[in-house]
């Protein structure tokens, strides 16, 4: 999703809410399918999601499970900055590990989740390239034991 910023996007109707759940279900699901769900016609639905995509109210993507494809260590990197944080999160974001990057208030000024193949790719992404970013003062990450929830459903109920 893009850089995203305080400020609403106009409410979606009832029916773009109701399109968007049924992907959010199953993203590959044909667009006739949909169509008769809502009560449109297939062009009609196939314009919707298209505009519900070039605004970047969703996006349509393929979900991996980090386990199965080979990164067995997850961790969520709290980072301190001296000076512009908007470009230490800028870098972070360049970074191919890091997942997301939110920018915060509170002890920490930057979240920054990673997947890593390993401890020693963990290692290495940690000591050898965020704490080196000119301006992070301090990190602390809190590795992922077990993940107990995930979802990607939110905004629509």
């Amino acid at each position: 999703m893009p850089n995203r910023t305080s400020g609403l996007a106009p409410p979606l109707d009832d029916v773009s809410k109701r399109i968007v759940e049924l992907l959010q279900e199953d993203g590959r699901q044909p667009f006739v399918t949909i169509a008769r769900e809502v009560g449109l016609s297939e062009a009609a639905v196939r314009q919707r999601v298209q505009k519900l995509i070039d605004a970047d109210v969703m996006q349509i993507v393929a979900v991996t499970d980090p386990l199965q494809v080979g990164f067995s260590r997850q961790a969520m990197i709290g980072v301190r900055v001296a000076g512009d944080v908007a470009r230490v999160a800028d870098a972070l974001c360049d970074l191919p590990e890091v997942s997301y990057v939110v920018t915060t208030a509170g002890s920490f000024d930057l979240l920054v989740e990673v997947v890593c193949e390993d401890d020693d790719h963990l290692l290495d992404l940690l000591m050898g390239r965020i704490r080196r970013l000119d301006g992070v003062t301090s990190t602390e990450t809190f590795v992922y034991l077990k993940l107990n929830k995930q979802h990607y459903n939110w905004g629509t109920r």
